[in-house]
């Protein structure tokens, strides 16, 4: 397997990032749609954290992290790393040593859809990482791959410089080109649930604010007294 490394690409607004550093996830999400999340079955490995910051991403072979070694090196002030392989693999291709020298390069987190490794040691350090798995595995360093190149997790493609954000709830891209009105309509979400948050703490149902009872009867759905429905509804 041949690669590149794609030096200097474009990168989302820096202003941009630190706005949708102040959303969840699922905030980002919706506000793009419901689209964006990487999947499930990553999942972090330290809990009441969120990281936003640019990718670099990494293409590596199969238990391989070669290419990790050589993306550390195009990594910067407030990126974050994200990797994937040419095929699924669970080893464990990250740990303490890559965290501690990206760290010392302003990054920000990474995120493994392969195993990670060392995960007592990356929560001292303080360097925030989701995987799709934890695994002791060792690697080797083999195979040629790229980094910088657009890569595919989950279903949503990632390009370099694109933004990430990640919680407790998961993993979303957001395109580069989208980032300023992605934040702003997460604004825009985060208003919108703070109006509704207000409303149900003064006792509000979410059937009346947000009109579900009409939805109630076009499906068919009815309401019945216990004793009703104990007998099977039949009043004769």
């Amino acid at each position: 397997m041949s690669g590149v490394i794609v030096t200097d690409p474009p990168k989302a607004e820096a202003k941009d990032v630190e706005a949708l550093s102040g959303y969840g996830v699922a905030t980002v999400s919706e506000a793009m749609g419901r689209t964006g999340l990487l999947g499930p079955h990553l999942r972090p490995i330290q809990q009441d954290t969120r990281i936003a910051g640019t990718a670099v991403t990494v293409l590596s072979w199969p238990g391989d992290n070669l290419m990790i070694h050589a993306a550390v090196e195009q990594c910067g002030e407030g990126d974050i790393l994200v990797v994937t392989t040419t095929s699924p693999s669970s080893d464990g291709l990250f740990g303490e040593l890559f965290a501690t020298a990206l760290k010392q390069r302003g990054v920000r987190g990474v995120i493994m859809n392969t195993g990670i490794r060392d995960t007592s040691e990356l929560r001292e350090l303080g360097f925030p990482a989701w995987s799709a798995a934890v695994s002791a595995q060792g690697t080797v360093k083999a195979t040629g791959g790229s980094v910088n190149v657009p890569i595919v997790i989950g279903g949503q493609v990632i390009n370099p410089g694109d933004v990430i954000v990640a919680d407790d709830d998961g993993v979303v891209v957001v395109p580069r080109e989208q980032a300023r009105r992605t934040a702003e309509a997460s604004e825009a979400r985060e208003n919108k649930e703070a109006a509704t948050r207000a409303a149900f703490q003064e006792g509000q149902l979410g059937l009346d604010r947000y009109g579900l009872r009409e939805k109630l009867v076009q499906f068919g759905v009815t309401y019945q007294s216990y004793e009703e429905y104990t007998r099977g509804g039949d009043d004769s």
